[in-house]
């Protein structure tokens, strides 16, 4: 941020923008799922807190569930003075329900079938906190002072968030997979596009730590 931008913004009486700095995290490895974090979870997590340990955070803040939550804690006791957060907009929600007509027509029925049925009140609710998230953690950060925050969550917003910053279609964040434990960074400058500077990095993790809680199919592809 220089001053000749502050001061052309404050004549204009326009806001400041500075750069903000989104940082997200799966939750650790909790067993397929599972309510708690496992042993290797608990690593997990400790292991990217040490990683984030450098970075000038100034937020944590994760879902509602056990599993995002005790990581989240896990990743605040490595850094100084950041307090972890419960924030109902980064919980576990399907963030954007497609239309057939919307799909490929090869995938269609796989995707239909992947996402299931969901009663009328999931529908809404997925959406609407996918719109909260976007409206709190996304685009240039007002003030003078680039932003760095981290949000502990899952798969599905991550996946939406990271199809948003490459303006894909909504219905894109399928088949974005992110491991537990794993990082993505995404940069949101005043006056550029966002840009996706990590995804699903696990350069902080062990071989015998990284790849849980990505699809099994891939396993091929973990080196």
């Amino acid at each position: 941020m220089t001053e000749q931008y502050a001061q052309h913004h404050l004549a204009a009486n326009t806001p400041v923008l500075a750069t903000r700095y989104l940082y997200l995290a799966r939750h650790g490895d909790a067993g397929g799922e599972g309510s708690e974090l496992t042993e290797a979870g608990r690593r997990q997590a400790v292991l990217l807190g040490r990683r984030l340990a450098g970075a000038p955070l100034t937020a944590v803040h994760h879902g509602p569930l056990c599993r995002a939550a005790e990581t989240a804690r896990l990743i605040a006791t490595e850094l100084a003075g950041v307090v972890a957060r419960e924030a109902e907009w980064a919980g576990d929600h399907v963030p954007y329900w497609p239309e057939r007509a919307e799909l490929p027509a090869a995938d269609a029925d796989r995707i239909l079938g992947f996402l299931g049925a969901a009663d009328p009140r999931e529908r809404a609710l997925g959406p609407r906190l996918a719109r909260e998230a976007m409206a709190r953690c996304t685009g240039p950060a007002t003030g003078t002072a680039p932003r760095h925050e981290l949000v502990v969550t899952h798969n599905f917003l991550i996946g939406w968030l990271v199809r948003a910053a490459l303006d894909a279609p909504d219905w894109r964040w399928i088949g974005l997979n992110h491991c537990n434990a794993a990082l993505t960074v995404i940069r949101y400058a005043p006056d550029r596009p966002a840009s996706v500077l990590l995804y699903n990095d696990m350069a902080h993790l062990p071989a015998e730590l990284k790849w849980t809680g990505f699809p099994p199919e891939f396993a091929e592809l973990r080196v």
